[in-house]
Protein backbone atom coordinates (compact mmCIF):
# COMPACT_ATOMS: atom_id res chain seq x y z
CA UNK A 1 0.00 0.00 0.00
CA UNK A 2 1.43 3.50 -0.92
CA UNK A 3 0.91 6.88 1.19
CA UNK A 4 1.24 8.40 -2.14
CA UNK A 5 -2.06 10.87 -2.57
CA UNK A 6 -4.40 9.89 -5.20
CA UNK A 7 -3.87 13.09 -7.55
CA UNK A 8 -0.13 11.86 -7.57
CA UNK A 9 -1.95 8.82 -8.22
CA UNK A 10 -3.41 9.66 -11.30
CA UNK A 11 -0.40 12.03 -12.65
CA UNK A 12 -1.40 15.12 -11.14
CA UNK A 13 0.69 17.46 -8.50
CA UNK A 14 -1.44 19.27 -5.94
CA UNK A 15 -1.89 22.44 -7.49
CA UNK A 16 -2.93 20.67 -10.81
CA UNK A 17 -5.78 18.25 -8.53
CA UNK A 18 -6.78 21.79 -7.01
CA UNK A 19 -7.40 23.22 -10.04
CA UNK A 20 -9.47 20.39 -11.65
CA UNK A 21 -11.47 19.64 -8.07
CA UNK A 22 -12.11 23.15 -7.70
CA UNK A 23 -13.55 23.81 -11.27
CA UNK A 24 -17.02 22.43 -10.89
CA UNK A 25 -18.57 23.76 -7.94
CA UNK A 26 -16.53 27.21 -9.63
CA UNK A 27 -18.89 26.74 -12.90
CA UNK A 28 -21.32 26.14 -10.86
CA UNK A 29 -21.25 29.62 -8.51
CA UNK A 30 -20.74 31.24 -12.03
CA UNK A 31 -24.06 30.26 -14.36
CA UNK A 32 -25.96 30.75 -11.61
CA UNK A 33 -24.28 34.54 -10.75
CA UNK A 34 -24.89 34.95 -14.45
CA UNK A 35 -28.20 36.10 -13.99
CA UNK A 36 -29.14 37.51 -10.94
CA UNK A 37 -32.31 35.49 -9.07
CA UNK A 38 -34.54 35.51 -6.31
CA UNK A 39 -32.64 33.40 -3.23
CA UNK A 40 -34.89 30.45 -3.76
CA UNK A 41 -34.15 30.35 -7.13
CA UNK A 42 -30.15 30.80 -6.76
CA UNK A 43 -30.78 27.69 -4.03
CA UNK A 44 -32.76 25.88 -6.43
CA UNK A 45 -29.96 26.29 -8.94
CA UNK A 46 -27.22 25.72 -6.68
CA UNK A 47 -29.32 21.96 -6.08
CA UNK A 48 -29.23 21.15 -9.57
CA UNK A 49 -25.63 22.05 -9.69
CA UNK A 50 -24.37 19.99 -6.61
CA UNK A 51 -26.37 17.27 -7.72
CA UNK A 52 -24.91 16.78 -11.17
CA UNK A 53 -21.30 17.51 -9.19
CA UNK A 54 -22.61 14.47 -6.71
CA UNK A 55 -23.83 11.84 -9.33
CA UNK A 56 -20.27 11.97 -11.25
CA UNK A 57 -18.91 9.50 -8.58
CA UNK A 58 -20.48 6.90 -10.33
CA UNK A 59 -18.53 8.23 -13.77
CA UNK A 60 -17.36 5.58 -15.80
CA UNK A 61 -14.27 8.01 -15.75
CA UNK A 62 -11.64 7.30 -13.42
CA UNK A 63 -10.40 10.75 -13.33
CA UNK A 64 -14.14 12.39 -13.54
CA UNK A 65 -15.18 9.90 -10.66
CA UNK A 66 -11.74 10.70 -8.49
CA UNK A 67 -12.39 14.65 -9.14
CA UNK A 68 -16.03 14.59 -8.06
CA UNK A 69 -15.44 12.57 -5.20
CA UNK A 70 -13.12 14.96 -3.77
CA UNK A 71 -15.16 17.98 -5.08
CA UNK A 72 -18.24 16.63 -3.06
CA UNK A 73 -15.65 16.11 -0.01
CA UNK A 74 -14.82 19.80 -0.14
CA UNK A 75 -18.30 21.26 -0.36
CA UNK A 76 -20.48 18.82 0.93
CA UNK A 77 -23.17 15.75 -0.26
CA UNK A 78 -26.49 16.31 -1.04
CA UNK A 79 -27.53 12.74 -1.10
CA UNK A 80 -27.35 12.96 2.83
CA UNK A 81 -28.56 15.97 3.24
CA UNK A 82 -25.62 18.54 3.71
CA UNK A 83 -25.94 22.28 1.81
CA UNK A 84 -23.23 23.94 1.32
CA UNK A 85 -23.44 27.50 1.70
CA UNK A 86 -24.41 29.50 -1.76
CA UNK A 87 -21.73 31.62 -2.92
CA UNK A 88 -22.82 35.00 -4.32
CA UNK A 89 -19.69 36.58 -6.00
CA UNK A 90 -19.65 40.33 -5.04
CA UNK A 91 -18.60 40.67 -8.79
CA UNK A 92 -19.74 38.06 -11.47
CA UNK A 93 -18.99 38.80 -14.53
CA UNK A 94 -14.99 38.92 -12.70
CA UNK A 95 -15.64 35.48 -11.45
CA UNK A 96 -17.16 34.85 -14.69
CA UNK A 97 -14.20 35.63 -16.61
CA UNK A 98 -11.77 34.23 -13.83
CA UNK A 99 -13.81 30.50 -14.12
CA UNK A 100 -13.31 30.26 -17.62
CA UNK A 101 -9.24 31.70 -17.78
CA UNK A 102 -9.34 28.43 -15.41
CA UNK A 103 -11.45 26.17 -17.48
CA UNK A 104 -9.10 27.20 -20.38
CA UNK A 105 -6.01 26.17 -18.01
CA UNK A 106 -7.72 23.00 -17.43
CA UNK A 107 -8.32 21.85 -20.39
CA UNK A 108 -4.66 22.26 -21.82
CA UNK A 109 -3.86 20.25 -18.77
CA UNK A 110 -5.80 17.28 -19.60
CA UNK A 111 -4.75 17.27 -23.09
CA UNK A 112 -1.58 17.28 -21.81
CA UNK A 113 -1.95 14.29 -19.01
CA UNK A 114 -5.28 12.93 -19.12
CA UNK A 115 -6.50 10.24 -21.71
CA UNK A 116 -8.44 11.26 -24.56
CA UNK A 117 -11.47 9.97 -22.94
CA UNK A 118 -11.09 11.07 -19.36
CA UNK A 119 -10.61 14.56 -20.70
CA UNK A 120 -13.41 14.84 -22.76
CA UNK A 121 -15.71 13.49 -20.55
CA UNK A 122 -14.30 16.21 -17.78
CA UNK A 123 -15.22 18.96 -20.54
CA UNK A 124 -18.99 17.44 -20.95
CA UNK A 125 -19.29 16.99 -17.63
CA UNK A 126 -18.14 20.75 -16.49
CA UNK A 127 -20.96 21.78 -19.83
CA UNK A 128 -23.59 19.22 -18.14
CA UNK A 129 -23.04 21.28 -14.55
CA UNK A 130 -23.49 24.61 -16.05
CA UNK A 131 -26.51 23.09 -18.30
CA UNK A 132 -27.81 22.07 -14.90
CA UNK A 133 -28.07 25.26 -13.19
CA UNK A 134 -28.65 27.46 -15.83
CA UNK A 135 -31.94 25.20 -16.48
CA UNK A 136 -32.81 25.15 -12.95
CA UNK A 137 -35.07 28.09 -12.15
CA UNK A 138 -37.12 30.49 -14.82
CA UNK A 139 -36.08 34.22 -14.72
CA UNK A 140 -38.67 36.81 -15.36
CA UNK A 141 -42.15 37.00 -15.93
CA UNK A 142 -45.12 37.33 -14.04
CA UNK A 143 -46.44 34.32 -11.81
CA UNK A 144 -44.41 32.06 -14.17
CA UNK A 145 -45.87 33.73 -17.69
CA UNK A 146 -43.33 35.63 -20.32
CA UNK A 147 -40.35 33.72 -18.15
CA UNK A 148 -37.56 32.82 -19.12
CA UNK A 149 -36.00 28.96 -18.43
CA UNK A 150 -32.46 30.01 -19.94
CA UNK A 151 -31.47 33.95 -20.04
CA UNK A 152 -28.86 35.34 -22.48
CA UNK A 153 -26.25 35.90 -20.00
CA UNK A 154 -26.71 32.22 -19.08
CA UNK A 155 -26.86 30.78 -22.18
CA UNK A 156 -23.42 33.48 -23.16
CA UNK A 157 -21.90 32.15 -20.27
CA UNK A 158 -22.13 28.38 -21.21
CA UNK A 159 -21.17 28.81 -24.60
CA UNK A 160 -17.80 30.71 -22.91
CA UNK A 161 -17.14 27.93 -21.42
CA UNK A 162 -17.60 25.49 -23.97
CA UNK A 163 -14.96 27.83 -25.95
CA UNK A 164 -12.79 27.56 -22.85
CA UNK A 165 -12.55 23.93 -22.62
CA UNK A 166 -11.91 23.45 -26.25
CA UNK A 167 -8.22 22.87 -26.04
Amino acid sequence: MTDEPLYAQLGFTDAEWGLLTGLPQSVLTAASAATPDSARKTRAESAAGLDRISDARASASGLVSAVAAAAVAEAGDPEIGEEPPVIEPSDPAGYAADVLVRAGEAATLLSTKASLADAETYRHWLLEIADAVVGAASTGGLLGIGSETVTEDERSFRDELAQALTA
